[in-house]
Formats: structure tokens, C-alpha cells, sequence
């Protein structure tokens, strides 16, 4: 099934669930952009995915740490003659240590890739869509957006539960004129992401049963999009932990959280 007319960017696409998007889209014949800051990675698996499904794949170094950077992606697709009818807004990383333990500019730097970047490029690249009567976009969030803040990562849980809300709100506001909206949350998957914020270690003591592979959470975040769906959950498991931790007092939920963040979690020095 084509998935759009026009061509699917997603950013972060060099690795991990982003990489799996880039897979699937690819295997359903849509036409791709994919960004991220290693252009060395985004070149071959652009190579990867035009040599087995014949289509079409643009790639674009970008770090959307830099403020301008969203803008400068979409005046080179505008220069490229690209139309974006599938945004994929799946950039995104950790940043482990106490808030104090980190310099305030590695904070900024979090907050413009995981808010400000994907909310400009929803603003930048919507009109396309509504003018065209078909748009699809997915923010990557999290289960973490659902459950309280953890010590050790301290803008994570917030920054995800805003690409929630964000959704939710462009959900409502856009529907009607085509474009679906969805905050996909996965829980512990199978990717990089605790190789680059140093917790695979930790990480490895969870249970399998726990975690999902990137490829099934991809699958099911294009299904979720094109029914519609403004939030989808992966996996029965993290739907229980989220539905359990809402129907207990908000005090025993920051209780149970703080006592996993003391064995998941180091502390740093301030």
C-alpha cells in the first residue's frame, strides 16, 4: 500500500527506529528524505533502499540542534521540488546525569531537537499538506511521556509528554482537512539509544518481555497514523504500566518511579 503521493522525510533516519521507518516506507514503495547529522550513514542505507525497492531517496545532512536548521531543511526541499505529504518526527537521544550535572547549554541543545525542532517542522511543513487534502505525521514520543519524570534524565519524560499533547491538539485541528496526526510511544526498544547515553549495562538487567523490536513499532505507528489514531501505545505491556500508573495516587507513582530510577540510574556530581 502507498502510504502518500508525496515522499516521506524523517529525521534521525541514520539508525535505530528511524532507520526501521526508512525500511518499512521503503518495502511499501514510498518515496523517502532522510535526514540526520551522519550523512555517511544516511548515504548508504539511502543506497541499501534504492537498489531493493527502486524508489526514490533524498538525503540531507542536518543537526537539528542548530536553531535555523529546520528551516534550512525545508528551503532544500522547496529548492529540490519536494512535497512532503509524510513527516516523521523521530529525531531524538537522552541526555543521562542530575539536571545540575549537565551545562545549560546541553539542555538547550536537548529542547531544540526534541521540541522546538519537530514543532517547526510540523508549522513549515502542514500548509503543504492541507493544500494538497493529505498529510500524515507521526512524533515519535514515548511511554515516558505517560508516566511520571525520572531522576537522571531529567527533561526526557517532559519533552515526550509535549510531542503527546502537540499531537493530540494538531489531531483535532487538522483532521478534517486530511492530515492524521500521532504521538507513537514505544517503551524499552531495541536500538542505539542506550548505547549513546552509556545504560545499555543498566538497561540489560530488565526483563525481555519488556522490550519490543523496532521494527514492529514501526509497523504499528503507520497503522495507528492511517486509522487515525491521535496516540498509540506499543505493546500490550507498556499500555498496562501506563493504565496502572493513572489509576493509582500520583504520591505512590512518583514513589514507584523514584525507586526504578535508583536501580536504573546513576547519579552524577552537580
Amino acid at each position: 500500500m502507498n502510504e502518500t503521493n508525496g515522499y516521506a522525510l524523517i529525521t534521525g533516519a541514520s539508525a535505530g527506529i528511524g532507520a526501521a521507518f526508512a525500511r518499512e516506507l521503503a518495502s511499501r514503495k514510498v518515496d523517502l528524505v532522510l535526514t540526520a547529522r551522519r550523512l555517511d550513514r544516511l548515504q548508504t542505507l539511502a543506497a541499501e533502499l534504492m537498489a531493493r525497492h527502486a524508489i526514490k531517496v533524498e538525503v540531507i545532512a542536518c543537526d537539528l540542534a542548530d536553531r535555523d536548521a529546520p528551516r534550512q531543511l525545508v528551503a532544500q526541499l522547496e529548492d529540490r521540488g519536494i512535497a512532503i505529504d509524510m513527516l516523521i518526527n523521530n529525531a531524538g537521544y537522552g541526555v543521562t546525569g542530575y539536571f545540575l550535572s549537565q551545562p545549560w547549554q546541553t539542555q538547550a541543545d536537548f529542547i531544540q531537537v526534541l521540541m522546538t525542532a519537530p514543532t517547526e517542522l510540523c508549522h513549515r511543513l502542514l500548509p503543504g499538506m492541507r493544500e494538497r487534502g493529505h498529510g500524515r505525521i507521526i512524533n515519535v514520543a514515548s511511554l515516558a511521556g505517560h508516566i511520571p519524570g525520572s531522576a537522571g534524565q531529567t527533561l526526557y519524560a517532559g519533552a515526550k509528554s509535549y510531542l503527546i499533547k502537540l499531537s493530540q491538539a494538531l489531531h483535532l485541528e487538522y483532521r478534517d482537512d486530511g492530515v492524521n496526526t500521532c504521538a507513537l510511544c514505544p517503551g524499552f526498544t531495541y536500538s542505539e539509544f542506550h548505547d549513546v547515553t552509556g545504560s545499555r549495562e543498566m538497561m540489560s538487567k530488565l526483563p525481555k518481555w519488556m522490550w519490543m523490536d523496532a521494527e514492529t513499532v514501526v509497523r504499528q505507528g503507520l497503522d495507528a497514523v492511517g486509522r487515525g489514531d491521535a496516540v498509540h501505545i506499543n505493546g500490550r505491556v507498556n499500555r498496562m504500566i501506563k493504565s496502572v500508573l493513572k489509576l493509582i495516587p500520583d504520591r505512590l507513582a512518583l514513589y514507584l518511579m523514584g525507586m526504578q530510577s535508583r536501580k536504573f540510574r546513576k547519579r552524577s556530581p552537580d
